[in-house]
């Protein structure tokens, strides 16, 4: 009997050994560049003291991001650091190696600390900040070149993404893993992770099939911490990352995982999913019908929930609207989102902390009228809370709107209905957000956005070396130090 599971490894070993459809490498360089600019940014921001360090009390208690000094990726590193073992891979921010496994939690928690990260649709996922990571940390530990290290970023991101695509049930017209409160993102990241690692290592079909069972008991996430705070949920991917990392070496060294841990009465789709998946999501067209190409970049550094909404935003100051004018704003969102954007209320007019402010509707919103950075809204609009953006987010009304409820998920739209004094009411609609599959960025912009994440931890030249390494990944012999500092 051929399982899912089967399907998937040998998917992925003819990855590796048959090598990738030119448009999926040059996709794959281009997820390991948006991650490592990622990882750098956020490097950066907890090394500053910024967004995902800060503290802010509400109602008489404080959100804190990590225990003891910095932030949840310092807490990392102080962790890793006391496990100790042989060095196999770098880790942004550390002078010295680290264990792959080890490695890929550190980078795998800076990918996803700045919610900058890249997903897909519908599965609303983001596929690449556990899966590079773990692909990185083995690359490095096992001597792979770059070739090898796309094949398999290219490979985990699709079993990543096609797990996520078959848990979408078109009547919810939802994830059923967002429905019942679990991070897609860090479960089947975790699968995904281990596909890359194995590879890395590798690993025959069976032997990446033994991976993917071994991974399928280690993935974990839930989403509250999008709702009501925490920091928690920043170390998602990291974990999903040291787990594939993990049990990819586990497996290598012969531990095995059930054939049928993914279709079986007591596994994968069972457990999180209660039986109800889309088997053909999964495997249809495997290895022809490429839907990592498809995973949208993001141009903000907030909940993709909250994109949509910031397009109406920053379209309506670009037609002269003046915040100081505005005396009410509703906000139309997707009926599903705003369990994420916009509840409780009192929790997203008023954010805990500015990392909270990233999952509050109403914060990004003023966020977008009153101006900001980078691509339109940036990571210094989140350096802390700012009063004029709190007063102003204090006016904004969430509602279901049909017309996005009916596109969500395929695509994320909004529509921002914004009354000034005087009476006049002015309105913005967007079907699809910035970045989508059918609102692509640029090549200049994802440049762009690499160059200013990168730039606040490396000098220019440092940054332009990076770049020009990336770029040149499907030739080089080696992978070594590319999420080293300097």
């Amino acid at each position: 009997m051929t399982t899912f599971a089967d399907r998937l490894a040998r998917f992925a070993a003819g990855c590796r050994d048959g090598g990738l459809p030119a448009e999926v490498a040059r996709d794959a360089v281009g997820r390991v560049r948006d991650v490592l600019g990622n990882c750098l940014a956020a490097h950066a921001e907890e090394t500053e003291g910024g967004p995902v360090a800060a503290v802010r009390h509400v109602a008489g208690h404080a959100e804190e991001a990590g225990e003891g000094p910095g932030g949840p990726v310092a807490a990392v590193r102080r962790v890793v650091a006391g496990w100790g073992g042989t060095a196999g891979a770098a880790a942004i921010g550390l002078p010295y190696g680290l264990p792959a496994p080890s490695a890929a939690l550190v980078n795998g928690t800076l990918a996803h600390a700045l919610d900058f990260d890249d997903t897909h649709l519908p599965s609303v996922l983001h596929p690449s900040a556990s899966v590079v990571p773990a692909a990185l940390a083995a690359a490095e530990d096992a001597g792979a070149g770059g070739a090898a290290l796309l094949a398999a970023v290219a490979a985990g991101d699709e079993v990543c993404v096609r797990l996520g695509l078959a848990s979408y049930l078109p009547e919810l017209r939802n994830s059923l893993f967002f429905e019942k409160g679990l991070h897609a993102t860090s479960i089947c990241g975790t699968i995904g992770a281990a596909v890359a690692a194995g590879l890395l290592y590798g690993l025959d079909e069976e032997g990446i099939a033994s991976a993917i069972g071994v991974a399928a008991s280690m993935g974990a996430g839930l989403l509250e911490a999008n709702r009501t705070g925490g920091t928690v949920k920043r170390v998602h991917c990291g974990w999903a990352a040291h787990a594939g990392v993990t049990a990819a070496t586990l497996a290598r060294e012969g531990l095995t995982g059930p054939p049928t841990v993914l279709e079986g009465r007591f596994g994968f789709f069972a457990a999180y999913l209660d039986g109800r998946h889309d088997a053909d999501a999964l495997l249809a067209g495997l290895g022809e019908r490429w839907e990592v190409v498809r995973t949208a970049y993001k141009p903000y550094p907030a909940n993709h929930f909250t994109h949509p909404a910031i397009d109406c935003a920053l379209a309506l100051r670009a037609r002269g609207l003046d915040p100081d004018d505005i005396e009410e704003i509703e906000l139309g969102a997707p009926a599903p989102a705003l369990r994420t954007i916009a509840e409780p209320h009192e929790e997203k007019i008023s954010p805990r902390s500015p990392y909270h402010a990233k999952f509050s509707g109403p914060y990004t919103v003023a966020t977008a009228l009153l101006g900001g950075g980078g691509l339109g809204v940036y990571l210094d609009d989140f350096a802390e809370l700012h009063p004029r953006r709190l007063a102003l987010a204090a006016r904004v009304r969430c509602v279901a709107d049909d017309r996005a409820s009916e596109l969500f998920p395929m695509s994320f739209g909004a529509v921002l209905r914004v009354r000034v004094r005087g009476g006049a009411t002015l309105t913005h609609r967007v079907d699809s957000s910035r970045g989508g599959p059918d609102n692509p960025l640029s090549p200049g912009e994802l440049a762009l956005k690499f160059r200013l994440n990168a730039a606040r931890a490396l000098p220019a030249k440092a940054v332009a070396a990076l770049d020009r390494r990336i770029a040149a990944l499907a030739t080089a012999p080696s992978c070594a130090g590319l999420a080293r500092l300097g």
